[in-house]
């Protein structure tokens, strides 16, 4: 008898396993789908729709509700913060809103459409597997995902029909109508398996067999909302305090939203059912199973939208005890910097991931920048501790470098299409470009700056201002390439491109300048002649790295626009993608 029970049971766990297994899946497919077809628009859509604090819950809603994942709409709003573009109060209405969003994962997997799931499977994999067309695919993937999720939540209810006639199973499901309980349990099941959608699903099927009441359901549901806060904290370990701040929001909200509605919880369900379909005929476990999951996906979207009219009107007192919670640290002189923008859940969002490499990328150009801009000064009259600073700068656009490219490496893993393969070559090389500018100076700039130092000439006024010329002229040409780069501008590029001209006019006057003099009676002349050709070498060659960044940008937005370029010394900015000075 008791082998006859473990055979029994064993059919439920694998039943139960599997099917939550192919939830998950369909649920990673379908958001990544959506990722893909409308991720590049979530940025620009949040940044539009934060001007006061109801758009921004609205925006925070409806990106939540496309993508799927707060943590995902939590990490721009960091992001948004950290650039200065959004103040953490502004950033509060995004993510409050993102908790309304999450509630249309419920809505849809109440629907009892499982019967439909495997057409929706075929017909997902068809348009996956015969379109050439990358959207068309996407969509397939998605319609794909969709009926996974509803195939998973088949599997599920068809494993646990079994334990609708075992009493102890079913006296267990009765102790969830305790408030804490269920919280506790919906909490602690998210955490685990670090996806309230999931266990959100797991209630439901619980609700289709008719195992729980909707009190049961919603304490559980609520126990979700405050499990998936480990995921936020998790997320926010190690991150700027900005980021710490948004999780503490979340948390905040959450939490004290939960512990307001635990009173409440009948109430709320004796609401719910007024207005939530009902069916008739049906008694006992059977109208459960019949009314109870439209009614839990109901209460759990009204808790949110409840919570988010409640905590709105406070979101600058909600700011103001973040940041007394968490407060700035004081700056350290040593800190190491470390990437701002850098997060690896945006990974699986190619667009918002690279997005954030041309954020990173624009701290690295304006270290390259204010290097560039100290290195003549520094070399022509500098003493050996301001050489020394400026090596040490360096190290900075190091460690960011390092970052970069071992995060692009990390993004190449996954589904790029062509445009953002192409943007993720650009980046990459605009990364290695600006190291270069950087280590041209901290070796070959300083090392010349050393020598004069060490040798103990002067450079002559008239030299100064030739030399000063050139490289007031290449400190805009970079100026206005890291600009560039930043903003995706290509008329900016095309300024770079367009003074190599003036550029090569000012080298080579300042070189006729020095050949000049090089009959003048000075001591040291060769070694002074040879000292002040090679800054107007680097400087030359700084502006090489700059023009290629410029010509990638330039390239990219010409091949965005779908316009094509004649090849001719004029409009070298397309053709001379990779060609040299």
């Amino acid at each position: 008898m008791e082998t006859q029970e473990i055979l029994e049971v064993w059919p439920i766990i694998i039943g139960l396993a599997g099917g939550l297994a192919l939830f998950l899946f369909g649920m990673e497919q379908m958001t990544d789908s959506l990722k893909q077809i409308a991720g590049s628009r979530m940025k620009s859509m949040l940044a539009r729709l934060t001007t006061n604090r109801v758009s921004a819950t609205f925006a925070g809603a409806f990106v939540t509700a496309i993508i799927q994942s707060s943590s995902v709409t939590t990490v721009l709003v960091v992001g948004f913060i950290s650039a200065g573009l959004m103040t953490l109060s502004q950033s509060i209405g995004i993510i409050i809103g993102a908790n309304v969003g999450t509630t249309i994962t419920a809505q849809i997997i109440a629907f009892k459409v499982t019967k439909y799931a495997l057409i929706l499977v075929a017909i997902g994999f068809t348009m996956l597997f015969t379109s050439k067309r990358e959207r068309i695919r996407h969509y397939g993937t998605m319609l794909m995902g969709l009926g996974l999720i509803f195939f998973g939540m088949e599997l599920m209810s068809n494993a646990t029909s079994p334990l609708r006639s075992y009493e102890p199973f079913i006296l267990f499901m009765q102790r969830m109508a305790s408030p804490w309980l269920g919280i506790l349990a919906g909490a602690a099941f998210t955490a685990v398996v670090q996806s309230s959608s999931a266990t959100t699903g797991v209630v439901i099927v619980l609700a289709t067999q008719g195992f729980i009441s909707l009190e049961a359901g919603i304490a559980l549901v609520l126990g979700a909302n405050i499990g998936t806060c480990v995921t936020a904290l998790l997320a926010a370990i190690g991150k700027p305090r900005e980021a710490v701040r948004a999780a503490v929001v979340h948390v905040l909200f959450n939490v004290v939203g939960v512990v307001v509605w635990i009173g409440f919880i009948g109430y709320l369900a004796s609401f719910v059912e007024m207005f939530s379909p009902a069916s008739s005929g049906l008694e006992g476990v059977d109208r459960l199973a019949a009314d109870t999951p439209r009614q839990i996906a109901n209460a759990h979207t009204l808790f949110n939208v409840a919570n988010t009219v409640i905590f709105l009107p406070f979101t600058g007192l909600l700011a103001k005890l973040v940041i007394r919670l968490v407060p700035d640290r004081p700056e350290s002189a040593d800190a190491v910097i470390q990437p701002r923008y850098l997060d690896g859940i945006l990974l699986s969002t190619p667009a918002l991931a690279l997005d954030r490499v041309r954020m990173e990328l624009r701290r690295m150009g304006e270290r390259a920048a204010r290097m560039l801009s100290e290195a003549l000064p520094v070399a022509l009259d500098g003493e050996v501790e301001d050489l020394k600073a400026l090596q040490s700068r360096d190290e900075e656009i190091d460690v960011l470098h390092a970052a970069v490219i071992t995060y692009l490496g990390q993004l190449a893993k996954e589904n790029l299409d062509q445009s953002q393969t192409e943007l993720h070559y650009d980046y990459l090389e605009a990364a290695n470009n600006i190291e270069s500018i950087a280590d041209l100076i901290e070796t070959n700039v300083v090392t010349a700056g050393m020598e004069r130092i060490g040798v103990g000439f002067n450079v002559s006024a008239a030299t100064h201002e030739k030399l000063t010329a050139l490289h007031d002229r290449v400190r805009e040409a970079v100026r206005l390439t890291f600009q560039a780069l930043d903003a995706h501008n290509s008329a900016m590029a095309g300024e770079v491109i367009g003074a190599k001209g003036e550029i090569n006019r000012l080298a080579d006057e300042a070189e006729a300048h020095l050949a000049r003099r090089l009959v003048a009676d000075e001591p040291d002349r060769l070694s002074l002649y040879r000292f002040e050709s090679e800054l107007i070498e680097y400087l030359k060659r700084v502006y090489y790295f700059a023009k290629r960044i410029a010509k990638a940008v330039a390239a990219h937005e010409m091949a965005s626009a779908g316009s094509r370029v004649d090849e001719n010394p004029e409009q070298e900015l397309v053709s001379a993608h990779k060609s040299e000075l």
